[in-house]
This record gives structure tokens, C-alpha cells and sequence, in this order.
């Protein structure tokens, strides 16, 4: 191997990013635990553990609240149709220490944390309130649409 002097290719894993670099964190997207979603538009959890449209914000004060270790970033799912501000948002989790162990035992994967998420976020106080507020608007609209239109 000495003859072979290549350069790695650029987004490579390179060995002097540690645990605590953030380039090592975990990505969530809020499209990983969006029901809403179909698993080729980048759901990654059954619908049952999944939460209707989750923010990044959500997703961020969820993982605060569990004592994790989070940053957001203004990126948007490559999969995602919508450029939409409510749709934007990257969430990084540090999951390992510096020396691999565990940075929260009860978080030892990606998915344990998805499945957390969509555990948790129909809990906060800001969905208990809301979601009584849609559910009598969407019912407003079941009369339109319907009809013989233009024939």
C-alpha cells in the first residue's frame, strides 16, 4: 500500500472526526416520522409510530426535553416536493461519546429515536391544543367538492 499515495474520496468518513463533531451527529429529517408520508417519499418508521406533518421545532424541543445533545440546520429533505418553510429543517443528535460509548443509554440508535419522536410529539402541549382546532375545521369541509360538477 506505500506505492499508493490517492486521496480519499471527499465525503469519505475520516477518522479525526470524533463523536462530538457535529458532522458526526445523526440526521432527522421531520419527513422520517411524518404519517403523512409514504416510505418512498422518505417515511422511515411504520405510520402507526409516525406524527402527522412534525416541525422541526417539535422534533428539537422533544429531544431537548430527553436530555439530548441537538442542532438544527436550514436544510431541506432532498426528497421533499415542498420548499416551504415548515418543511425545512435538519435536526442533528449526537448519539456517542467521544470514546463510542453511548451519549444516552435509552437512545442507542437512529430509529430508537425516531420511534421516541413519534411517541412524544402528539404529548406536547402545543398538538393537544391544536389538534382539536383542525379536526372541527376539517369537518367544515366534507360538503365541498362533492356534486356533479360541469358534465
Amino acid at each position: 500500500m506505500q506505492g499508493h499515495s490517492a486521496m480519499p474520496p471527499p465525503l469519505q468518513w475520516s477518522p479525526d472526526k470524533k463523536h462530538s463533531d457535529r458532522e458526526r451527529w445523526v440526521c432527522i429529517y421531520p419527513a422520517y416520522i411524518n404519517s403523512k408520508k409514504t416510505l418512498a417519499q422518505g417515511r422511515r418508521i411504520s405510520k402507526e409510530k409516525c406524527v402527522e406533518n412534525p416541525t422541526h421545532q417539535e422534533i428539537r424541543d422533544v429531544l431537548l426535553a430527553a436530555n439530548l445533545k441537538v442542532g438544527v440546520e436550514n436544510k431541506i429533505y432532498s426528497r421533499e416536493r415542498s420548499k416551504e418553510l415548515l418543511y425545512r429543517g435538519r435536526i442533528r443528535v449526537q448519539l456517542k461519546n467521544d470514546d463510542g460509548s453511548l451519549y444516552n443509554p435509552s437512545f442507542p440508535t437512529r430509529e430508537s429515536i425516531m420511534l421516541h419522536l413519534g411517541d412524544m410529539i402528539p404529548k406536547l402541549k402545543t398538538r393537544q391544543t391544536k389538534s382539536g382546532g383542525e379536526q372541527q375545521q376539517s369537518t367544515g369541509n366534507k360538503g365541498k367538492g362533492k356534486g356533479k360538477g360541469r358534465r
